[in-house]
């Protein structure tokens, strides 16, 4: 089950969404919600046709700021970030809110009443924003790698900031930086083979980095409400996954999200660490599917 050719949402707040389908238009929608600073590629294509296979008519997207999805405005300066990141607050170009509303665009625009949605990282915030903001529009959720936006949970290792604030000059550059923060952030008993993480950052790279639009989505992360509370209102059936070797987001999120959401089933992974690698997609499918089919006893 091949990519449809990428297509574009206008959304009636201006945006345009860059997406792509796999498998039937019959089958349950499932929306994929990609992290900070990765664009829907990152969703690599065979895990998406296996998720298809499943029985999901997959839909990944890009979130505004980054590969073929509008490009907003708004200066993101290394003491705005360093401000948010202590807590000091600060005014972000948008919030997870609003990303969470681009979402609920693209299902409108796709005529899609209710959808399966899964988010690895920032995309895990964003799916759990959305189903606290827009219930009706949720009929599972699956948390990936992610957290409730407290404070107190889901914290960084120190070596993993410096790193993401780097730049890169051009395309080999950005290829070599992302080998590296990936062999950084990745699941130290599951490496990706480098030249495999290489080749899906070229594509990455060919299908649109934007450094300003990263500096606005971490942000939009930074400065994220704590949603733990709100949280308790979920009333779709959750899944929460995450790595115990999780550098980039401590196991401590998932845990969190876990326990604020009702009857949330909470999965942890030994030697994973904060990515998707190959040798896990049939644990991620199981999950996704296992969760939807929740959703369908419970109707």
């Amino acid at each position: 089950m091949t990519a449809s050719e990428e297509q574009f949402a206008a959304l009636p707040n201006g945006i345009e969404l860059c997406y792509q389908t796999f498998g039937d238009p019959t089958a349950e929608p499932l929306l994929l919600v990609m992290g900070l600073a990765c664009s829907m590629v990152w969703w690599h294509d065979e895990l998406c046709e296996e998720l298809a296979e499943a029985g999901f008519h997959v839909i990944r997207f890009d979130n505004r700021d980054i590969g073929g999805s509008s490009r907003l405005r708004g200066r993101v300066t290394l003491p705005m970030l360093t401000r948010a990141f202590a807590g000091v607050p600060t005014r972000a170009p948008y919030s997870l809110s609003e990303m969470a509303d681009d979402a609920v665009g693209l299902l409108d625009v796709l005529g899609i009443e209710r959808a399966h949605v899964c988010g690895v990282s920032m995309g895990g915030m964003i799916a759990q924003t959305l189903a606290v903001e827009h219930p009706e529009r949720v009929s599972s959720l699956v948390s990936v790698m992610s957290t409730t936006g407290s404070r107190y949970v889901g914290w960084q290792h120190p070596i993993v900031l410096p790193t993401m604030l780097r730049t890169s000059r051009g395309r080999d550059a950005y290829l070599e930086r992302m080998v590296g923060f990936w062999r950084l952030i990745g699941s130290p008993a599951y490496r990706t083979p480098v030249e495999e993480t290489r080749a899906l950052a070229g594509v990455s790279w060919d299908h649109g980095v934007s450094g300003a639009g990263i500096g606005r989505q971490m942000m939009a992360i930074l400065t994220q409400r704590d949603r733990t509370k709100a949280l308790r209102s979920v009333s779709a059936p959750t899944a929460v996954v995450h790595g115990l070797a999780d550098r980039m987001v401590h196991v401590s999120g998932g845990r969190a999200t876990a326990k604020a959401v009702p009857g949330a089933r909470l999965r942890l992974i030994e030697g994973m660490g904060h990515d998707l690698p190959r040798p896990l997609w049939p644990t991620f499918v199981e999950v996704v599917r296992e969760t939807a089919d929740r959703a369908h006893a419970t109707a």
